[in-house]
């Protein structure tokens, strides 16, 4: 029995400090994405845009749908942070968020989004356009 416990103890510390050491490794890069958004009750989004990671750029394309009161087409110009990724296709993925806004001309965009791999991104900028929408979005990123 005291060595079965003693292996379950030294189990559990060795994937408690896998789990650190995986986290540990976790670095931030700079993305940039432009989106242009479009709809009547459902819309879509298209765009492309540039993660820079460990000195290297790498390109992104992204993509998604809108659904609720969604109407009106606007472009978006997002640049900031996407943190607890340890590789460039970790930011690859499915995002979603619950928003609501209204552009009329320029307005400032803020949003913070997280994958299904931990990737978190936090993004600012600014629209163009008559977009006004109360929806949850979705929005998925690849890589090219």
């Amino acid at each position: 029995m005291k060595i079965s416990s003693a292996i379950g103890a030294a189990l559990v510390a060795l994937t408690a400090f896998a789990g650190l050491s995986s986290a540990a490794d976790a670095d931030d890069g700079f993305v940039s994405l432009t989106i242009y958004k479009a709809g009547w009750i459902i819309g879509g989004s298209g765009g492309g845009g540039v993660l820079n990671f460990h000195g290297r750029s790498y390109g992104l394309s992204a993509g998604g749908l809108d659904y609720g009161l969604v109407f009106g087409g606007s472009r978006t110009v997002l640049r900031g942070r996407v943190s607890n990724i340890v590789r460039p296709s970790d930011v690859a993925g499915v995002y979603g968020a619950a928003g609501a806004g209204l552009a009329v001309g320029r307005g400032a965009r803020a949003i913070v989004l997280t994958n299904q791999k931990g990737a978190v991104l936090e993004l600012t900028g600014q629209q163009v356009g008559l977009m006004a929408n109360a929806d949850l979005s979705g929005l998925a990123i690849t890589m090219k």
